[in-house]
């Protein structure tokens, strides 16, 4: 069963990690991430929330995550088996709370904060 309202970890650029409970569904979520979603996902089923024009729009830049950097609020939440966003536990917020402690400061310089798209083709 789908929760009607999520615990979640938003994280502003420039700020903490801040645990807040928001409605379950697209346009709560657009409004938290200021804009359309993107979701980036973890391997332990979790996935950042992030807005997918944050590079276009000139967002400032937040964290990184692996090699790129990610521009605007997101949030961390968790998923369930069926592909439905859901609260994150008490012990994944603290995983998650560690790993975006850090507020890093960017030049504005970086090559990550370029938008970009790849292009993957297939042989048939």
């Amino acid at each position: 069963m789908k929760e009607t309202m999520i615990r979640v970890l938003k994280i502003e650029p420039g700020q903490a990690p801040a645990v807040k409970e928001i409605q379950n569904d697209l346009k709560s979520l657009q409004a938290e991430v200021d804009g359309l979603i993107e979701c980036i996902s973890f391997p332990n089923g979790c996935v950042v929330v992030c807005n997918e024009e944050g590079k276009l729009r000139g967002m400032p830049p937040n964290r990184r995550l692996g090699a790129d950097i990610i521009c605007g609020p997101f949030l961390v939440c968790d998923t369930t088996y069926d592909g439905n966003f859901s609260s994150l536990s008490k012990s994944k917020i603290a995983e998650y709370s560690q790993l975006f402690s850090e507020i890093p400061a960017f030049s504005g310089q970086e090559p990550e904060l370029e938008p970009g798209i790849t292009f993957i083709g297939f042989d048939y």
